[in-house]
Protein backbone atom coordinates (compact mmCIF):
# COMPACT_ATOMS: atom_id res chain seq x y z
CA UNK A 1 0.00 0.00 0.00
CA UNK A 2 1.24 3.32 -0.71
CA UNK A 3 -0.74 6.41 0.40
CA UNK A 4 0.10 10.39 1.07
CA UNK A 5 0.71 10.89 4.74
CA UNK A 6 0.04 8.83 7.86
CA UNK A 7 -3.02 10.21 10.01
CA UNK A 8 -0.82 11.50 12.87
CA UNK A 9 1.49 13.59 10.96
CA UNK A 10 -2.04 15.11 8.87
CA UNK A 11 -5.40 14.69 9.35
CA UNK A 12 -7.79 14.42 6.71
CA UNK A 13 -10.06 11.72 5.11
CA UNK A 14 -7.73 10.29 2.77
CA UNK A 15 -4.86 9.88 5.56
CA UNK A 16 -7.69 8.38 7.79
CA UNK A 17 -8.59 5.98 5.43
CA UNK A 18 -5.49 4.62 4.36
CA UNK A 19 -3.84 4.55 8.04
CA UNK A 20 -7.14 2.69 8.88
CA UNK A 21 -7.56 0.29 6.45
CA UNK A 22 -4.07 -0.57 7.22
CA UNK A 23 -4.65 -1.15 10.73
CA UNK A 24 -7.66 -3.33 10.00
CA UNK A 25 -5.94 -5.37 6.87
CA UNK A 26 -2.67 -6.00 9.47
CA UNK A 27 -5.39 -7.55 11.75
CA UNK A 28 -6.35 -10.50 10.19
CA UNK A 29 -3.70 -13.72 9.68
CA UNK A 30 -4.56 -14.44 6.05
CA UNK A 31 -2.63 -11.63 4.64
CA UNK A 32 0.71 -9.56 4.87
CA UNK A 33 0.52 -6.20 4.45
CA UNK A 34 3.06 -3.32 3.91
CA UNK A 35 2.34 0.29 3.99
CA UNK A 36 4.42 3.45 3.19
CA UNK A 37 3.84 7.29 3.70
CA UNK A 38 4.68 9.96 4.67
CA UNK A 39 5.12 11.09 8.38
CA UNK A 40 5.37 8.99 11.63
CA UNK A 41 3.52 5.54 10.89
CA UNK A 42 1.61 3.80 13.17
CA UNK A 43 3.32 1.20 15.63
CA UNK A 44 2.66 -1.73 13.51
CA UNK A 45 4.70 -4.11 11.80
CA UNK A 46 4.17 -3.25 7.96
CA UNK A 47 4.51 0.72 8.51
CA UNK A 48 7.13 2.61 7.12
CA UNK A 49 7.42 6.25 6.38
CA UNK A 50 9.45 6.98 3.39
CA UNK A 51 10.16 10.39 5.67
CA UNK A 52 8.66 13.72 7.34
CA UNK A 53 5.74 15.45 5.73
CA UNK A 54 6.60 18.83 4.01
CA UNK A 55 9.38 19.10 1.90
CA UNK A 56 9.54 20.33 -1.98
CA UNK A 57 6.70 18.30 -4.46
CA UNK A 58 10.01 16.58 -6.35
CA UNK A 59 12.01 15.21 -3.17
CA UNK A 60 8.62 13.68 -1.78
CA UNK A 61 7.71 11.92 -5.42
CA UNK A 62 11.38 10.89 -5.46
CA UNK A 63 11.43 9.72 -1.82
CA UNK A 64 7.96 7.77 -2.57
CA UNK A 65 9.73 5.54 -5.46
CA UNK A 66 11.63 3.54 -3.00
CA UNK A 67 10.33 0.55 -1.85
CA UNK A 68 10.50 0.01 2.03
CA UNK A 69 9.81 -3.66 3.36
CA UNK A 70 9.21 -7.02 1.32
CA UNK A 71 9.38 -6.14 -2.49
CA UNK A 72 7.18 -8.83 -3.63
CA UNK A 73 3.31 -8.28 -3.48
CA UNK A 74 0.82 -9.41 -4.94
CA UNK A 75 -0.89 -6.50 -4.71
CA UNK A 76 0.23 -3.30 -5.15
CA UNK A 77 -2.11 -0.88 -3.94
CA UNK A 78 -2.20 2.82 -4.78
CA UNK A 79 -4.11 5.57 -2.32
CA UNK A 80 -2.54 8.79 -3.89
CA UNK A 81 -1.71 9.33 -7.51
CA UNK A 82 1.84 11.09 -6.86
CA UNK A 83 3.37 8.85 -4.97
CA UNK A 84 4.71 5.14 -4.76
CA UNK A 85 7.17 2.99 -7.00
CA UNK A 86 5.33 1.51 -10.03
CA UNK A 87 4.51 -1.75 -9.65
CA UNK A 88 7.56 -2.87 -12.27
CA UNK A 89 9.32 -2.03 -9.32
CA UNK A 90 8.59 -4.75 -7.69
CA UNK A 91 9.43 -8.81 -7.61
CA UNK A 92 6.63 -10.59 -9.46
CA UNK A 93 3.93 -9.73 -11.24
CA UNK A 94 1.65 -7.62 -9.29
CA UNK A 95 -1.89 -6.42 -9.90
CA UNK A 96 -1.95 -2.44 -9.07
CA UNK A 97 -5.46 -1.52 -7.89
CA UNK A 98 -5.89 2.54 -7.22
CA UNK A 99 -8.22 3.90 -4.61
CA UNK A 100 -9.59 7.23 -5.94
CA UNK A 101 -10.48 9.41 -3.33
CA UNK A 102 -10.93 12.28 -5.50
CA UNK A 103 -10.12 14.22 -8.43
CA UNK A 104 -6.64 15.58 -6.95
CA UNK A 105 -6.54 18.24 -9.63
CA UNK A 106 -10.07 19.89 -9.44
CA UNK A 107 -9.99 19.80 -5.82
CA UNK A 108 -6.62 21.80 -5.68
CA UNK A 109 -8.66 24.19 -8.21
CA UNK A 110 -11.22 24.89 -6.09
CA UNK A 111 -8.74 25.53 -3.57
CA UNK A 112 -7.13 28.40 -5.20
CA UNK A 113 -4.43 26.48 -7.67
CA UNK A 114 -3.98 28.21 -10.88
CA UNK A 115 -5.67 26.71 -13.98
CA UNK A 116 -1.93 25.82 -15.38
CA UNK A 117 -0.90 23.76 -12.05
CA UNK A 118 -4.59 21.54 -11.77
CA UNK A 119 -4.02 20.74 -15.67
CA UNK A 120 -0.58 19.49 -14.96
CA UNK A 121 -2.00 17.42 -11.73
CA UNK A 122 -5.15 16.35 -13.95
CA UNK A 123 -2.50 14.97 -16.74
CA UNK A 124 -0.52 13.44 -13.87
CA UNK A 125 -3.43 11.63 -12.97
CA UNK A 126 -4.75 10.29 -16.11
CA UNK A 127 -1.08 8.95 -16.79
CA UNK A 128 -1.33 7.08 -13.14
CA UNK A 129 -4.70 5.76 -13.42
CA UNK A 130 -4.58 4.14 -16.80
CA UNK A 131 -2.24 1.04 -16.56
CA UNK A 132 -4.44 0.03 -13.34
CA UNK A 133 -5.81 -3.34 -13.23
CA UNK A 134 -8.76 -2.23 -10.93
CA UNK A 135 -10.26 1.17 -9.31
CA UNK A 136 -11.95 1.20 -5.32
CA UNK A 137 -14.31 4.20 -4.77
CA UNK A 138 -16.38 5.26 -1.80
CA UNK A 139 -19.45 6.23 -3.49
CA UNK A 140 -21.46 5.90 -6.62
CA UNK A 141 -20.46 9.17 -7.06
CA UNK A 142 -16.86 8.94 -7.20
CA UNK A 143 -17.52 6.42 -9.60
CA UNK A 144 -19.26 8.50 -11.62
CA UNK A 145 -16.21 10.73 -11.58
CA UNK A 146 -13.82 8.58 -12.70
CA UNK A 147 -15.71 6.69 -15.41
CA UNK A 148 -17.00 10.09 -17.22
CA UNK A 149 -14.13 12.74 -16.47
CA UNK A 150 -10.99 10.08 -16.10
CA UNK A 151 -12.28 7.62 -18.77
CA UNK A 152 -11.34 4.81 -16.67
CA UNK A 153 -13.86 1.39 -17.86
CA UNK A 154 -16.82 1.15 -15.54
CA UNK A 155 -16.54 -2.36 -15.08
CA UNK A 156 -13.30 -1.95 -13.53
CA UNK A 157 -14.52 -0.09 -10.90
CA UNK A 158 -15.87 -1.31 -7.36
CA UNK A 159 -17.59 0.81 -4.55
CA UNK A 160 -16.25 -0.24 -0.99
CA UNK A 161 -17.51 2.24 1.39
CA UNK A 162 -15.55 3.10 4.08
CA UNK A 163 -14.92 2.37 7.95
CA UNK A 164 -15.42 3.59 11.11
CA UNK A 165 -13.03 3.06 13.83
CA UNK A 166 -15.60 1.82 16.61
CA UNK A 167 -13.02 0.95 19.39
CA UNK A 168 -11.61 4.92 19.09
CA UNK A 169 -15.14 6.25 18.56
CA UNK A 170 -16.97 4.92 21.34
CA UNK A 171 -20.22 5.86 21.97
CA UNK A 172 -20.89 8.84 24.68
CA UNK A 173 -23.82 9.71 26.97
CA UNK A 174 -25.98 12.51 25.50
CA UNK A 175 -25.39 15.91 27.04
CA UNK A 176 -28.30 16.30 29.83
CA UNK A 177 -29.16 20.02 30.22
CA UNK A 178 -26.30 21.52 28.62
CA UNK A 179 -26.44 24.24 25.89
CA UNK A 180 -27.20 23.23 22.13
CA UNK A 181 -24.18 22.76 20.64
CA UNK A 182 -23.19 22.14 17.08
CA UNK A 183 -20.09 20.66 15.88
CA UNK A 184 -18.37 20.88 12.76
CA UNK A 185 -15.02 18.66 11.87
CA UNK A 186 -13.39 19.60 8.73
CA UNK A 187 -10.64 20.93 6.85
CA UNK A 188 -11.20 24.62 6.45
CA UNK A 189 -11.12 24.87 2.56
CA UNK A 190 -13.47 26.42 0.26
CA UNK A 191 -14.96 23.48 -0.77
CA UNK A 192 -15.78 22.50 2.50
CA UNK A 193 -18.67 24.85 2.92
CA UNK A 194 -17.75 26.52 6.19
CA UNK A 195 -18.64 30.01 4.68
CA UNK A 196 -22.04 28.96 4.39
CA UNK A 197 -22.28 27.13 7.70
CA UNK A 198 -21.34 30.62 9.50
CA UNK A 199 -23.74 32.47 7.50
CA UNK A 200 -26.94 29.62 8.60
CA UNK A 201 -25.48 29.98 11.85
CA UNK A 202 -26.64 33.48 12.50
CA UNK A 203 -30.22 32.20 11.71
CA UNK A 204 -29.54 29.14 13.79
CA UNK A 205 -28.35 31.10 16.30
CA UNK A 206 -31.31 33.75 16.85
CA UNK A 207 -33.65 30.82 16.97
CA UNK A 208 -32.37 28.61 19.78
CA UNK A 209 -30.90 30.80 22.46
CA UNK A 210 -27.84 29.71 24.17
CA UNK A 211 -26.66 27.29 20.92
CA UNK A 212 -22.97 27.11 20.15
CA UNK A 213 -21.25 26.54 16.84
CA UNK A 214 -17.65 25.06 17.35
CA UNK A 215 -15.25 24.19 14.33
CA UNK A 216 -12.53 22.04 14.42
CA UNK A 217 -9.87 22.04 12.13
CA UNK A 218 -7.32 24.34 9.55
CA UNK A 219 -6.58 25.02 6.33
CA UNK A 220 -6.26 27.92 3.59
CA UNK A 221 -9.54 29.43 4.08
CA UNK A 222 -9.08 29.66 7.84
CA UNK A 223 -8.26 33.65 7.94
CA UNK A 224 -11.57 34.35 5.63
CA UNK A 225 -14.24 32.11 8.10
CA UNK A 226 -12.67 33.92 11.02
CA UNK A 227 -13.58 37.19 9.51
CA UNK A 228 -16.47 35.67 8.35
CA UNK A 229 -17.32 34.92 11.50
CA UNK A 230 -16.50 38.23 13.67
CA UNK A 231 -18.58 40.34 11.06
CA UNK A 232 -21.81 38.43 11.18
CA UNK A 233 -24.27 37.80 13.33
CA UNK A 234 -24.18 36.39 17.07
CA UNK A 235 -20.60 35.69 15.88
CA UNK A 236 -20.12 35.48 19.44
CA UNK A 237 -21.15 31.95 19.83
CA UNK A 238 -18.61 30.69 16.92
CA UNK A 239 -15.85 28.92 18.45
CA UNK A 240 -12.29 27.57 16.27
CA UNK A 241 -10.29 24.85 17.94
CA UNK A 242 -8.27 24.41 15.21
CA UNK A 243 -7.14 20.68 15.23
CA UNK A 244 -7.55 18.29 17.85
CA UNK A 245 -6.47 15.18 18.48
CA UNK A 246 -8.09 12.23 18.78
CA UNK A 247 -9.28 12.06 23.07
CA UNK A 248 -9.86 16.29 22.63
CA UNK A 249 -12.06 15.64 19.43
CA UNK A 250 -13.61 12.67 21.33
CA UNK A 251 -14.61 15.37 24.10
CA UNK A 252 -15.33 17.20 21.51
CA UNK A 253 -18.21 14.94 20.26
CA UNK A 254 -19.30 14.34 23.97
CA UNK A 255 -20.58 17.61 24.45
CA UNK A 256 -22.51 18.11 21.38
CA UNK A 257 -25.63 17.58 20.28
CA UNK A 258 -25.45 17.04 16.98
CA UNK A 259 -22.65 17.60 14.26
CA UNK A 260 -22.26 19.10 10.43
CA UNK A 261 -21.01 18.13 7.49
CA UNK A 262 -21.89 21.54 4.74
CA UNK A 263 -19.69 20.30 2.34
CA UNK A 264 -20.10 22.00 -1.29
CA UNK A 265 -18.09 20.16 -3.98
CA UNK A 266 -15.76 16.82 -4.32
CA UNK A 267 -17.09 14.93 -1.59
CA UNK A 268 -16.33 11.06 -1.79
CA UNK A 269 -17.52 10.04 1.13
CA UNK A 270 -17.21 11.93 4.58
CA UNK A 271 -15.64 10.07 6.95
CA UNK A 272 -16.03 12.13 9.91
CA UNK A 273 -20.04 11.52 9.51
CA UNK A 274 -19.53 8.17 10.40
CA UNK A 275 -16.85 9.14 12.91
CA UNK A 276 -19.84 11.49 14.52
CA UNK A 277 -22.43 8.56 14.27
CA UNK A 278 -20.30 6.20 16.26
CA UNK A 279 -20.17 8.51 19.35
CA UNK A 280 -23.76 8.60 18.90
CA UNK A 281 -24.23 12.09 17.27
CA UNK A 282 -26.78 12.34 14.47
CA UNK A 283 -24.41 14.84 11.38
CA UNK A 284 -26.72 16.83 9.08
CA UNK A 285 -24.58 16.54 5.77
CA UNK A 286 -25.34 18.43 2.36
CA UNK A 287 -26.33 15.97 -0.48
CA UNK A 288 -22.77 16.21 -2.41
CA UNK A 289 -21.27 13.76 -3.61
CA UNK A 290 -21.39 10.50 -1.91
CA UNK A 291 -22.43 11.86 1.80
CA UNK A 292 -25.85 10.75 1.63
CA UNK A 293 -24.59 7.48 1.95
CA UNK A 294 -23.56 7.70 5.77
CA UNK A 295 -26.83 8.77 6.93
CA UNK A 296 -29.70 7.94 4.12
CA UNK A 297 -30.55 4.56 5.90
CA UNK A 298 -30.65 6.30 9.13
CA UNK A 299 -32.88 9.26 8.45
CA UNK A 300 -33.14 10.90 5.24
CA UNK A 301 -33.94 14.18 6.70
CA UNK A 302 -30.71 14.75 7.65
CA UNK A 303 -29.77 15.63 4.27
CA UNK A 304 -30.14 19.12 2.93
CA UNK A 305 -29.03 20.61 -0.29
CA UNK A 306 -25.67 21.52 -0.76
CA UNK A 307 -25.27 25.62 -0.52
CA UNK A 308 -28.61 26.46 0.71
CA UNK A 309 -28.47 29.02 3.75
CA UNK A 310 -32.23 28.32 4.47
CA UNK A 311 -32.47 24.53 4.21
CA UNK A 312 -29.19 24.29 6.58
CA UNK A 313 -29.82 26.26 8.82
CA UNK A 314 -33.87 25.16 9.05
CA UNK A 315 -32.21 21.13 9.61
CA UNK A 316 -29.88 22.34 12.12
CA UNK A 317 -32.57 24.42 13.98
CA UNK A 318 -34.96 21.64 14.18
CA UNK A 319 -32.17 18.69 15.40
CA UNK A 320 -31.35 21.06 18.57
CA UNK A 321 -34.63 21.43 19.41
CA UNK A 322 -35.60 17.40 19.37
CA UNK A 323 -35.69 16.49 15.53
CA UNK A 324 -33.09 14.21 15.40
CA UNK A 325 -32.17 10.46 15.98
CA UNK A 326 -31.15 9.11 18.95
CA UNK A 327 -27.55 8.23 19.81
CA UNK A 328 -28.28 4.41 20.20
CA UNK A 329 -29.72 4.97 16.83
CA UNK A 330 -26.63 6.48 15.41
CA UNK A 331 -24.34 4.43 17.27
CA UNK A 332 -26.38 1.23 15.78
CA UNK A 333 -26.12 2.68 12.06
CA UNK A 334 -22.36 3.35 12.34
CA UNK A 335 -21.57 -0.56 12.98
CA UNK A 336 -22.91 -1.36 9.84
CA UNK A 337 -19.54 0.62 8.67
CA UNK A 338 -17.03 -1.54 10.35
CA UNK A 339 -13.85 -1.81 9.35
CA UNK A 340 -13.22 -5.21 10.05
CA UNK A 341 -16.35 -5.73 7.42
CA UNK A 342 -14.41 -2.83 4.92
CA UNK A 343 -11.18 -5.66 5.21
CA UNK A 344 -13.81 -9.02 4.53
CA UNK A 345 -14.56 -6.57 1.04
CA UNK A 346 -10.84 -6.05 0.23
CA UNK A 347 -9.58 -9.45 0.70
CA UNK A 348 -12.25 -10.47 -1.15
CA UNK A 349 -11.88 -8.23 -4.44
CA UNK A 350 -8.21 -8.42 -4.25
CA UNK A 351 -8.38 -12.40 -4.43
CA UNK A 352 -11.15 -12.86 -6.90
CA UNK A 353 -8.97 -10.03 -8.83
CA UNK A 354 -6.03 -12.67 -8.82
CA UNK A 355 -8.26 -15.62 -9.44
CA UNK A 356 -9.52 -13.52 -12.67
CA UNK A 357 -5.84 -13.04 -13.84
CA UNK A 358 -5.10 -16.51 -13.25
CA UNK A 359 -7.91 -17.72 -15.50
CA UNK A 360 -7.40 -14.95 -18.58
CA UNK A 361 -3.54 -16.74 -18.92
CA UNK A 362 -4.50 -19.67 -18.75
Amino acid sequence: MSGSEWFESRSGGLNRYFTDLFGALSKRGDVSVQASSFGTPPAISGAHSWGPVGGGTRTRVAASRRILGDAHADVVDRHFALYGAPKRAYRGTPLEVVHFQGPWAAESLVAGASRGSAAAKRLFERLRYRGADHYVVLSQSFRDVLANDYHVDAGKISILAPGVDLERFTLRPEPAGSKPVVLCVRRLERRMGIDVLIRAWADVAARVPGAELHIVGTGTFEKELHELARSGQHGDSIVFHGRLDDEALGQAYAAATCTVVPTLSLEGFGLIALESLAVGRPVVVTDCGGLPDAVVDLDPSLIVPSGSVEALADRLTTALRGSRPSGAECRAHAETFSWSHVADRHIALYASLNVARDRTSE
